[in-house]
C-alpha cells in the first residue's frame, strides 16, 4: 500500500483501478536560426496559432447542445488568449531579435507570463496562468503534430491520472466510467478542478511523480475531502473509505433533500444562502445546490492576460451570461478588485513597496474613469435583463463611495440618453473590507444599498496578518474579538440605516461560524457553491434565539482560543451529527 498526499481538489470518495494517461507537458527544444530564417518561423507560429484557433471553435461547435453546454465558456476563455495580438506580437519579437526557432521563443513568452502570475496572491487569479499554460501547450502541439487523443476509460470504475488534465479533456472524455481524477500540478481553483466539482468527479491535484510509478491497473482509493490517493489499499483501509464513501454520499444525499426549502430557522428567521463565482458554469452549480442567487460575482478574470483593457460590450456579453445561468435569481457584480496583487497587462503599472495598501480596488477603478464607466455601464445594460446589484470593492470612506456614485449616474444619463434600458433603481452597495469602513458604518450606511463584509480581507487588515503568509497562520484568527466586535458593529450600522447586511468571505460557507452570523443578525451569506446545503441544514435546525445566547457568551471573551473552545461546544451538543 502507498498512500500519496495532495490538494483537495474535488470532494468525495471513489474506489477504482488507476489509468495512467500521457499528458505530460512537451520538451521543448530551443535553438538558434539564421537572420534569414526568422520570417519562415514567424509564419510558423501565426499558422500553429490559427490551426489551434480552428481546433478550439470546432471542439466547441461539437459540444453545443450537449450536457457539456453549460461549460463551453473554458473553451470560450481559451479562445480569448489565443485572440489576444500579444501573444503572437511578443512571441514574433522573440524570433527576431532573439533569432530562435518559433517553439522556444514561445517557451520564452510562457516564462513571462509565469513570472508575472507568480507574484499574485489570489489563488483563484493566480492559477489562471493554468489556462495560459494549456493554451500555449495546444500551439506547441501543432507546431510539432503531437497532440493528444481523447481520454479513453477502461470498462469499470476508472480512475484518470496524468500530469495535467485539461478543461477539454474533461470535457470530451466518456464520464460514465470515470469516476476520479488525480493529477501532478494544477491547485484546487484552476478550471479543470471547478469542472471537475461541476461533475462531481472527486480530485486530487499536485499528486508529485505518480504517473512515473508503475501503477497502471492498480486498485487505489481517492478521498477528495483529504487530498489523498492510496494505491494498493489495505483492507482495512479499504473498508473503512467504503464506509466513509457511503457516509458521505448518503449525507450528500439526506443534504440534496432541502436544497429547494427556504434557509429558515425553526423560530422563522430567514437568511438568503448566495454563491461565490467567477465564471457562469459556477453559476448553475449555485442553483443546483439551493442557492438563491449570486452575492459576490468576481469580475477580474475578464480583465487578466490581455493587452488592452475590455471594451462594454465584451464584459455585457460576460455578465449578461452569468445574469442568464442564475435567472431567476439577483446577481451581486464586483467592480474590478484589482491592483496591488492582481496585476492587469491591459492598465498601466505603479511599482509599489506595499501592494496591498497601494492603488488598487475603487482606487483603481476612480484613476481609470473611463474603463470604470465601461463597466458600469455594462452592467447597467445586464440590470435589463434581471435583478442586478452593483458592489463597490474597498471603500475606505464617503468621499469614494461618492465619487463611484457619480459616475454611476453619469453613466444612467448616457445610458438613457441614448435610450438604453436599465434599471434605474439598481442598488449599488459597498464591501467592507478595512477597519476604517467598520469604524464609518454609521457614516456609509445611509447612503449604500447594503454592505457585503468580505471577512479575508478584513481579518487580514484588522490584524495585520499577511493571509498568504505561512508562517502567520495561527494568526489569521476569524473568531479574535476585535473581528466579532467588528462584524456587531457593521450589522448594527447596517439595520439601523434600513439596509441589508451580507458575508461573502471564507467565513459564510464555515459551518462553525454559522451561530455568531445568525445571532449578529446577517441578512445574507455567500459562499462556496458546496457549503450552501451543510450551512442550510444547520440554519434550519436551529433557532436565532439559540444564536443570540451563543453571540452574547462569545462577546464575554478575551482571546479567539476562548471563543472557538466555547463555540465548538456549543455545536457539538447540538449540531454533532451535521459536523461528521
Amino acid at each position: 500500500m502507498r498512500v500519496f498526499t495532495g490538494i483537495a481538489a474535488s470532494p468525495g470518495i471513489v474506489v477504482g483501478r488507476l489509468k495512467l494517461v500521457d499528458r505530460q507537458r512537451l520538451s521543448v527544444t530551443e535553438y538558434p536560426i539564421g537572420a534569414d530564417a526568422a520570417a519562415a518561423e514567424i509564419i510558423r507560429l501565426k499558422v500553429a496559432i490559427e490551426t489551434t484557433r480552428a481546433a478550439l471553435e470546432s471542439l466547441r461547435a461539437d459540444l453545443d447542445g450537449t450536457t457539456c453546454d453549460d461549460h463551453l465558456f473554458i473553451i470560450d476563455t481559451h479562445l480569448l488568449i489565443l485572440a489576444d495580438e500579444r501573444l503572437f506580437v511578443e512571441t514574433a519579437s522573440i524570433i527576431e531579435t532573439g533569432l530562435i526557432n518559433a517553439e522556444g521563443a514561445l517557451n520564452r513568452t510562457l516564462q513571462k507570463y509565469r513570472s508575472t502570475f507568480e507574484a499574485i496572491e489570489d489563488a483563484y487569479l493566480r492559477e489562471r496562468i493554468n489556462d495560459v499554460e494549456t493554451v500555449i501547450e495546444k500551439i506547441l502541439r501543432t507546431m510539432t503534430g503531437e497532440n493528444h487523443d481523447v481520454i479513453e476509460p477502461e470498462e469499470g470504475q476508472t480512475v484518470i491520472a496524468a500530469h495535467e488534465i485539461t478543461p477539454a479533456d474533461i470535457l470530451q472524455m466518456d464520464r460514465s466510467h470515470i469516476i476520479g481524477l488525480v493529477t501532478e500540478i494544477g491547485g484546487r481553483t484552476s478550471h479543470a478542478s471547478i469542472l471537475a466539482r461541476a461533475f462531481q468527479l472527486p480530485a486530487v491535484a499536485g499528486v508529485e511523480g505518480i504517473t512515473s510509478l508503475l501503477l497502471d491497473g492498480a486498485p487505489v482509493i481517492v478521498d477528495g475531502f483529504e487530498g489523498t490517493v492510496t494505491v494498493n489499499p489495505e483492507r482495512a483501509t479499504f473498508l473503512d473509505s467504503l464506509q466513509r464513501k457511503r457516509r458521505y454520499e448518503y449525507r450528500e444525499f439526506e443534504l440534496l433533500k432541502i436544497k429547494d426549502l427556504p434557509a429558515e430557522t425553526l423560530d422563522g428567521y430567514r437568511m438568503q444562502l448566495k454563491g461565490n463565482v467567477e465564471i457562469p458554469e459556477e453559476g448553475v452549480s449555485v442553483l443546483n445546490y439551493g442557492g438563491t442567487g449570486v452575492g459576490l460575482y468576481r469580475t477580474e478574470i475578464l480583465f487578466m492576460n490581455r493587452r488592452e483593457m475590455p471594451e462594454e460590450e465584451e464584459q455585457f456579453l460576460t455578465y449578461a451570461s452569468m445574469q442568464m445561468a442564475v435567472a431567476p435569481h439577483p446577481l451581486t457584480i464586483r467592480t474590478l478588485d484589482a491592483g496591488g496583487d492582481k496585476l492587469l497587462d491591459g492598465m498601466p503599472h505603479l511599482t509599489e513597496q506595499n501592494p496591498a495598501l497601494g492603488v488598487r480596488a475603487i482606487r483603481l477603478s476612480l484613476n481609470m474613469r473611463d474603463e470604470f464607466k465601461k463597466q458600469l455601464r455594462a452592467i447597467l445594460r445586464v440590470s435589463s435583463l434581471g435583478t442586478v446589484r452593483i458592489m463597490f470593492p474597498m471603500i475606505s470612506g464617503l468621499d469614494e463611495l461618492r465619487r463611484a456614485k457619480a459616475l454611476l449616474e453619469e453613466c444612467k444619463s448616457e445610458l438613457a440618453l441614448a435610450g438604453v434600458p436599465f434599471d434605474r433603481h439598481i442598488q449599488a452597495g459597498i464591501m467592507i473590507e478595512i477597519p476604517s469602513a467598520v469604524l464609518m458604518a454609521d457614516l456609509l450606511a445611509p447612503e449604500a444599498d447594503f454592505f457585503s463584509i468580505g471577512t479575508n480581507d478584513l481579518i487580514q487588515y484588522t490584524l495585520a496578518v499577511d493571509r498568504s503568509n505561512e508562517h502567520l497562520a495561527e494568526f489569521f484568527q476569524p473568531l479574535h474579538p476585535a473581528v466579532l466586535r467588528s462584524l456587531r458593529r457593521v450589522v448594527e450600522a447596517a439595520h439601523t440605516a434600513g439596509i441589508d447586511a451580507c458575508i461573502c468571505g471564507e467565513m459564510a460557507g464555515d459551518p462553525l461560524y454559522l451561530p455568531i452570523l445568525l445571532g449578529l443578525g446577517f441578512d445574507e451569506l455567500s459562499m462556496g457553491s458546496a457549503s450552501i446545503p451543510r450551512v442550510k441544514h444547520i440554519l434550519r435546525r436551529c433557532t436565532r434565539a439559540q444564536a443570540i445566547v451563543i453571540v452574547a457568551a462569545c462577546s464575554t471573551f478575551s482571546t479567539a482560543a476562548e471563543v472557538e473552545s466555547y463555540l465548538k461546544g456549543e455545536i457539538t451538543s447540538h449540531f454533532a451529527e451535521s459536523f461528521d
